[in-house]
């Protein structure tokens, strides 16, 4: 989970702080000293840690603080600020052509996912009323044009390529012509990657740039290679001059060293963060809501706009119904559990509700579970789903057989199933007034 490990740390730091009634500056220090610590332990650019740290200490030791009633909540208070500051104080967003085609330049070496994010790029702006095209300009990497074409049609986005036998520059030149004879008002560039900056790469893109005139370049970085990200980032925007960065695999780095550097050292905004492999799982990139998820505040906001790209209202208003009245059986289970998993991974979602993370301890969130629960369900038929009770010893057995899974696991998920609406009624009852038990709802993805 991403910035897993530090946000970890510091919100051990943090509960320390906020156990003590009263600070003393020998308590801000001590604790900030620990804050550097786990800083530097992901991987966070040195002089950037040493100014964080500096500033966060002039703010904390004043009078306002120390003598405050919550003088530990004030401290992550400031802390919470300052890494906002840190990462670019507000979304820095695209900048398109008032008339005409927009051009997107995509810049990175070999690896940190260029072309896969160049359609996960085409295919958020699409929803949001663009008409993309994107050009294969990478001729050197094997396949290269041929995986831009199968990102393209998954996306629904056309791809505009000559082969491997021209020049970029030309390719380039042509894309942008074919899109204005298409009607097409964003043109994205997928140029070459290497597996190291070299000169002529540089020279390559350079002339790119000098015939396509670009509204934007985006450099994709791999978040988990930590500082090689951000000298890859000030290399390519002292050669090239770039607008803003695309963090890859930011799901994958528990650190979040890069996430962290970038702003301060290049001066250049992340704009969008990958957040998963799927091509819908690319998210703009919001300062505050980054610094509220290592902070373990949650990100209420994200995590709305995710449902409302992803569950259908029409059917969470029947759901809603349904649990209201508690005739909720194990299809309309499945229903929410696919609707769900469109939003992402269960941890991730999870870490986007406050406090939840710290909550749950050490709660193992098993994203492969759900694919088991989705064989089981399916396995069964309606009557079964409708009415868990028909599920007797030969059904269950015949459900193992289909699913793969044991029987085992099958009366695992009605338990849990059986618990979770014993919850529903229970917190049902309280809504109304009645006393409902106490105790966490087990999910049947929880270890």
């Amino acid at each position: 989970m991403a910035f897993e490990s530090l946000s970890d740390k510091l919100q051990g730091v943090f509960k320390k702080l906020k156990s003590k009634g009263k600070l003393s500056e020998k308590d801000v220090k001590a604790a900030l000293r620990e804050v550097k610590l786990a800083l530097l332990e992901a991987d966070v650019n040195f002089k950037v840690v040493k100014t964080f740290i500096k500033t966060i200490q002039e703010r904390a030791i004043g009078q306002e603080v120390l003598e405050s009633l919550t003088p530990g909540q004030h401290v992550i208070k400031i802390v919470h600020e300052e890494l906002v500051n840190l990462m670019g104080a507000t979304q820095s967003k695209l900048t398109f052509a008032s008339t005409g085609i927009t051009v997107i330049m995509m810049v990175g070496l070999q690896g940190a996912g260029k072309t896969t994010h160049t359609a996960k790029l085409a295919a958020s702006l699409k929803k949001q009323g663009k008409r993309p095209l994107m050009v294969a300009c990478d001729v050197y990497r094997p396949a290269a044009v041929k995986q831009l074409q199968v990102v393209g049609e998954q996306v629904d986005v056309p791809v505009f390529a000559m082969g491997t036998d021209h020049n970029p520059v030309d390719i380039a030149k042509a894309g942008i012509e074919h899109a204005k004879k298409n009607n097409l008002n964003l043109v994205l560039i997928d140029t070459a990657g290497r597996l190291h900056i070299d000169e002529t790469m540089m020279e390559e893109i350079v002339a790119i740039k000098e015939v396509s005139k670009p509204h934007e370049i985006l450099l994709v970085v791999d978040a988990m290679t930590g500082q090689d990200a951000v000298n890859v980032a000030e290399t390519f925007d002292n050669a090239l001059g770039i607008d803003g960065v695309i963090l890859t695999k930011l799901d994958g780095d528990t650190r979040g060293g890069a996430a962290l550097s970038i702003r301060q050292v290049t001066g250049k905004p992340i704009k969008y963060i990958g957040m998963g492999e799927k091509m819908d799982q690319l998210e703009a990139f919001h300062p505050d809501r980054m610094a509220s998820r290592i902070l373990g505040m949650g990100d209420v906001l994200t995590l709305i706009e995710k449902a409302q790209n992803s569950i259908d209202v029409e059917n969470a208003a029947k759901m809603e119904q349904k649990l209201r009245t508690m005739d909720f059986n194990l299809e309309d289970f499945l229903d929410q559990m696919q609707q769900v998993k469109k939003m992402g991974s269960i941890s991730q979602l999870i870490g986007m509700i406050p406090g939840m993370g710290s909550q749950l301890g050490d709660v193992e969130i098993d994203d492969g579970e759900l694919g088991k629960i989705e064989a089981i369900i399916l396995s069964m038929t309606k009557e079964e789903r409708k009415t868990p009770s028909l599920l007797n010893a030969s059904r269950k057995r015949r459900i193992a057989k289909g699913s793969g899974t044991s029987i085992q696991d099958i009366n695992k998920l009605v338990k849990q199933f059986e618990q979770s609406k014993k919850m529903m009624k229970q917190m049902s009852g309280m809504m109304k007034g009645k006393k409902g038990g106490k105790g966490m709802l087990k999910f049947p993805f929880m270890g």
